[in-house]
């Protein structure tokens, strides 16, 4: 079962943070807070995030080059940035956002409700690939159970048509036996024990038969009384 998505909240001014916290606990996500780059990295080591939210002016490792090492990490590269700053110098800054590997820019002060629907598109996609990734391993499974299943059928089938072999071949010597003494009329003793023993023999076929799929059993050796 999916869980709560993690948001990553990265700004080195915790009244920065204190307030995109307001505008997106009506997600009812869980709200991770980073106040530098370096702090961000480590959160990412360790946790999943359906997204980002990444203050561009911070002191020592700003907002460009934090997202410049998590666009590095194999384990990281997919997860979608959206970058906020206070400070708007054109069309060449917010180009510099996007080939950062930026998915939005956003200028402050901005809208909450813009921001807020915004977020929840990623949050939603994330759930939704959490979703897939967990069916597609339950599916995975039962493939895998299905080919041991398989497996294991086809052992048996194997075993099962072995020790009918097995068993044609002692019927044959038991019938044989038993026509020889019936024939020869020897001792009566002999020729009872040789018809009980063809009813044993013929138990065992009903037995082994009503293991084979898809068969209702052969018709039972004529036993010599």
């Amino acid at each position: 079962m999916v869980q709560k998505a993690k948001i990553l909240l990265v700004d080195d001014r915790p009244e920065n943070l204190l307030a995109l916290e307001a505008i997106l606990s009506a997600l009812d996500q869980t709200l991770v807070r980073a106040s530098s780059g370096e702090e961000a990295l480590k959160a990412l080591l360790t946790d999943d995030f359906a997204v980002i939210l990444l203050d561009v002016q911070m002191p020592g490792m700003d907002g460009f080059e934090t997202a410049a090492h998590i666009k590095r990490r194999e384990r990281t590269r997919d997860i979608p940035i959206i970058f906020l700053t206070a400070i708007n110098h054109g069309p060449h800054h917010t180009f510099r956002g996007y080939a950062a590997g930026a998915v939005d820019y956003i200028s402050k002060p901005f809208d909450p409700w813009v921001l807020r629907a915004k977020v929840s598109v990623f949050v939603e996609l994330y759930m939704k690939n959490c979703q897939l990734r967990e069916q597609a391993a339950l599916l995975r499974l039962q493939l895998e159970g299905d080919e041991k299943d398989a497996g294991e059928q086809k052992e048996s089938a194997g075993l099962l048509a072995e020790l009918s072999a097995r068993l044609a071949a002692v019927e044959e010597q038991a019938e044989a036996l038993s026509k020889q003494l019936n024939d020869e009329s020897t001792d009566a003793a002999a020729v009872a024990t040789a018809a009980h023993l063809e009813r044993k023999l013929t138990g065992l076929r009903r037995a082994l038969d009503a293991l084979e799929p898809g068969t209702g059993g052969v018709s039972p050796m004529p036993s010599q009384n």
